[in-house]
């Protein structure tokens, strides 16, 4: 029986696994594409992505952790990782979840993903996925908040570029903020002009 070098078959595992990390990579870059499907419903025809709301919610979660006094790794780990199932199942909106478990199928692709991934990589996100889904820890709860307060901001957003039927978004939403922090930018932000901050330098700019 013919038998490879040890060295050959090392490489061999190395190859494997640094492709399943770019085959990870580039389905994450999938995500680009994925349009948030609640807008859409709303009428706007060319509404964010799943990352671009992936990325603006772990700048919310880096400074909700740091106002809150949680693990700041831990959740940015679950802002960023929290949808990159939807590179497979789309982002689904609520009328789709009246008849499609997406809990299920949310995490039967995570875990997917996941499996492929070397242990060292997926260890941490597998644990990461289940302290989210449990909400029984600060950073999870953090976590949780960062996310429903981007969609609230994006919904006012949306709402001052015209799109009036945005605002149904920020009725019951806030109801489901936990930490203080969160409910404290909400209270601003319902009331904030979200283009004063450029407004600003232009009028002070040279």
């Amino acid at each position: 029986m013919l038998r490879l070098p040890v060295r050959c078959c090392v490489m061999k595992r190395k190859n494997n696994t640094d492709k399943a990390v770019l085959d990870f990579i580039a389905e994450a870059g999938l995500l680009k594409r994925v349009k948030r499907s609640g807008w859409w419903v709303l009428g706007i025809e060319n509404p964010e992505s799943v990352a671009d709301h992936s990325f603006r919610c772990a700048v919310l979660g880096y400074c909700l952790a740091r106002m809150e006094g949680a693990d700041t790794e831990k959740v940015l780990m679950m802002t960023l990782f929290n949808d990159i199932h939807e590179a497979r199942i789309s982002d689904l909106h609520k009328m789709a979840q009246r008849y499609i478990d997406g809990t299920k199928a949310e995490d039967k692709a995570f875990n997917e993903q996941a499996d492929v991934l070397p242990a060292l990589i997926s260890g941490p996100l597998k644990d990461m996925h289940e302290n989210y889904r449990a909400q029984n820890t600060l950073e999870s709860i953090v976590a949780r908040d960062a996310d429903i307060l981007e969609c609230l901001i994006q919904a006012c957003e949306y709402r001052e570029h015209g799109f009036k039927e945005a605002v149904r978004f920020t009725k019951k939403a806030p109801g489901f903020l936990k930490t203080k922090s969160a409910k404290r930018l909400w209270k601003l932000a319902a009331k904030y002009s979200f283009n004063d901050w450029w407004h600003r330098l232009s009028t002070f700019s040279r």
